[in-house]
């Protein structure tokens, strides 16, 4: 099973009243029949699956492509179990806009209500899981929405999701919390897209040493650091000027050979990006977790220490996408790529078992079951 990142089309609009009120009670009535059989822990492993999800918000009545599936369909979950949620052993904390960031509240209000003693790990789970989709991946997708589901057992699963304003996009990240070794490098078990890009991407295992020299860079004296920061963006707009860019170019820079760099065109702030080093200097980060935690470290502050350990020192951060294409574009044809049968055979198994035990009326399961159906058949054709 792939969990992981979702791109889909960015919609505009709003969920119509009538459509909204339904999608909740068949999310509740799906959820309900799922935990009833499976448990909490297997619903959440599900939901934090794109495939799943993306069948999910189909099955109860979204368009199976459209950006406005994630928002809505985590709506209609959150407001559908409301009330239920100590019954599930569920609870569905955030949103979309201002209700995202009421997330640690929210999780908080749950923790000290329940009694639950990890809730300030979970807290912690949510903030850095959006700043590393924020930071880490840096694919111009801006962080708009942002769901934390958790479980009695402490177990949590992170749905959030991006916009590009410029391709007119929308990314889906996934996390699962049984399946994060480290927050910073590959923690997502499997990133899906039907786009690529040339992100900076500090989350793949290449660009570890990338990050330890940036962790060291702030560690160390700030003096140096900003010096070499300062020449490299002198350099870079000196051979802009010349015209030498883009393209391939070399030049000295302490004996180092500096080629093309997708950074090279950003304009840093030097004075802004002097009071977070010096601030980050201060409280000495042990590792780069705990750099990009640090209140003030933001993508550009990330970008700047990547570009200092790499011309400077060496260290390569990854520029591949992470991505790998959406199930919701593969088909019949095998364009971009075959769909995967078992994985989608065990989801349309799961959520048929849900549908058929939701205590729903009989034409609202035809319903369910015939876009489940119709989305099968829209990807494997006439003989699936």
């Amino acid at each position: 099973m792939r969990t992981g990142i979702a791109t889909i089309p960015l919609d505009y609009g709003k969920c119509p009243k009538w459509l909204f009120e339904r999608m909740k009670r068949l999310a509740r009535a799906i959820t309900l029949a799922i935990v009833q059989e499976f448990g909490p822990d297997e619903f959440l492993k599900r939901i934090s699956d794109p495939v799943w999800f993306q069948s999910l918000g189909c099955v109860i009545g979204f368009d199976w492509n459209s950006s406005g599936l994630t928002t809505t369909t985590l709506g209609a979950l959150k407001e559908g179990i409301f009330g239920l949620e100590d019954e599930l052993g569920i609870y569905v904390c955030g949103g979309k806009g201002k209700t995202s960031r009421k997330t640690p509240d929210e999780i908080r209000m749950f923790g000290l209500t329940r009694g639950f003693d990890f809730y300030e790990k979970l807290i912690y789970a949510s903030k850095i899981t959006a700043k590393v989709d924020s930071c880490l991946i840096q694919a111009g997708y801006q962080i708009y929405h942002h769901n934390f589901i958790f479980t009695k057992s402490g177990k949590w699963s992170v749905i959030q999701q991006g916009m590009n304003v410029e391709n007119q996009t929308a990314r889906r990240y996934h996390w699962l919390s049984s399946n994060v070794k480290d927050f910073t490098e590959e923690p997502h078990t499997g990133i899906v897209s039907d786009i690529k890009l040339k992100p900076l991407n500090l989350i793949a295992k290449e660009s570890r040493e990338n990050k330890e020299i940036s962790t060291e860079l702030v560690r160390e004296e700030p003096k140096t650091f900003l010096r070499d920061i300062k020449l490299i963006s002198e350099k870079s707009n000196s051979l802009m000027k010349q015209k030498r860019l883009p393209g391939f170019c070399e030049m000295e820079l302490k004996d180092v050979e500096f080629h093309w760099h997708p950074l090279l065109k950003e304009k840093f702030d030097l004075k802004r990006l002097k009071k977070t080093i010096e601030k980050a200097h201060f409280l000495r980060p042990e590792n780069f977790e705990q750099l990009l935690m640090t209140e003030g470290v933001g993508p550009k502050t990330i970008r700047a220490l990547s570009l200092v350990s790499e011309i400077i020192y060496g260290a390569k951060p990854s520029f591949e996408d992470p991505a790998r294409y959406s199930f919701a574009h593969g088909g019949k044809d095998g364009t971009p790529y075959r769909v995967d049968r078992k994985t989608y055979d065990k989801t349309i198994s799961i959520l048929e078992k849900g549908i058929e035990m939701a205590k729903i009326s009989l034409k609202e399961k035809e319903m369910a079951k015939q876009r489940l159906w119709s989305q099968k058949k829209h990807l494997l054709g006439e003989n699936f």
